[in-house]
């Protein structure tokens, strides 16, 4: 696939078939995975929403096509501004620093410095105008990390405790399995 060609594809609203189809696409292709990273930079919002929904479609179908490109990723990632595509780039995070990530993601963060990567997370958390689905993701994250850094798991239960009150009863319930998470490791 063909640079503009995908970008012609990402002017107009997607479908979750279309997503998966294009994914599969670019996965099959020699489409460069970095290409599509910053896609999801560009200026205009729907686009790099749309950019960021295949990001993570691949992601999730395509692992093999993602992993040669994670440290990319991972450098781009406290870059990312849109709120639509933050929760595509969150949910790929969760996934890459979940018990069950491939081994490949788990050999990178062995030896990756996340400090940045902890505190933009944490930075999306507090922020009012992230979007809770994004805080969700972020919740993941920070429970995942708490095993590589110990000093997260009191930060994130104080965290959790402060924005009880200003979110949603969707969050309320993300928090309670989090700390099931937290007690457990």
């Amino acid at each position: 696939m063909q640079s503009d060609m995908l970008l012609t594809s990402l002017k107009s609203p997607l479908s979750k078939k279309r997503t998966e189809e294009l994914s599969r696409t670019i996965a099959e292709s020699d489409f460069s995975i970095k290409e599509l990273i910053d896609l999801t930079f560009h200026p205009e919002e729907q686009i790099g929403f749309r950019a960021a929904w295949i990001l993570e479609t691949v992601f999730i179908n395509n692992p093999t096509c993602f992993i040669p490109n994670s440290p990319y990723f991972l450098t781009k990632f406290r870059q990312q501004e849109n709120p639509s595509a933050q929760r595509h780039f969150s949910k790929i995070l969760a996934l890459m620093t979940a018990k069950k990530a491939l081994k490949p993601i788990k050999v990178l963060f062995a030896t990756y410095n996340t400090e940045e990567l902890v505190e933009t997370v944490f930075n999306w958390l507090i922020n009012e105008k992230v979007p809770v689905a994004v805080k969700s993701h972020c919740l993941n994250i920070l429970a995942n990390f708490s095993s590589k850094h110990d000093w997260i798991k009191d930060e994130l239960i104080e965290t959790m405790d402060f924005l009880l009150d200003k979110e949603s009863i969707a969050f309320y319930a993300k928090v309670k399995q989090i700390r099931r998470q937290l007690s457990k490791s």
